[in-house]
């Protein structure tokens, strides 16, 4: 998160992502708030910074933060995206979800890859921060994306999570059930939400 923080807030390149989310309605109190960053536009700059902290390669794959070229040797998994801090429940670190500036890559949204703490089935994006209020509320509301989250978090909305773009699972129902059993969905008015 540190890295990623570092180069939204301090690169050029960072601040036009920066500008990009204000420009979408997000304060910069909210970017800070959710720890959002910016992955540089390079195949190895995060290996180099980890590499220069003596971090295994080894650990960085089995992080999601890297992947291994069949041909050999390593590159960065995330590179010119809005990076996005996925925790669990408690708040822990477990992935990223990565947002594309440039509208030709492909695909619009990234994951960290199934790893030892980061199962997508598992985890509701926003719960650590939503927690408070989906009991006060006695409700929970759920949309489709990271943005909708933290958007109508900064509306006053701190009651609103999302299963990260995908459909919820039993797994994720039964945490939701820990704090309320009242489950309002707004999912957007298109096919990928009329399918979740």
């Amino acid at each position: 998160v540190t890295f990623y923080r570092f180069h939204m807030t301090s690169t050029p390149a960072g601040k036009a992502a920066q500008a990009y989310l204000e420009k979408r309605g997000l304060s910069a109190a909210t970017i800070e708030t959710f720890g959002m960053g910016y992955a540089p536009d390079s195949w190895d700059s995060l290996l180099r910074h980890f590499n220069q902290k003596k971090a295994a390669d080894k650990d960085l794959v089995d992080a999601g933060l890297v992947s291994e070229r069949e041909s050999g040797g390593y590159y960065d998994r995330f590179r010119h995206r809005i990076m996005i801090p996925i925790r669990d429940a408690l708040g822990k670190m477990t992935g990223f979800g990565a947002r594309i500036l440039n509208p030709e890559d492909q695909p619009k949204f990234l994951n960290s890859p199934q790893t030892a703490i980061f199962d997508k089935g598992r985890l509701l994006f926003g719960l650590d921060r939503a927690r408070k209020a989906i009991r006060a509320e006695d409700q929970v509301v759920i949309v489709e994306g990271y943005l909708d989250v933290i958007a109508l978090h900064q509306a006053g909305f701190a009651n609103a999570v999302s299963p990260m773009g995908t459909a919820l699972t039993e797994d994720q129902l039964r945490l939701l059930k820990r704090f309320t059993r009242r489950i309002v969905l707004a999912l957007d008015a298109d096919a990928a939400g009329q399918k979740a």
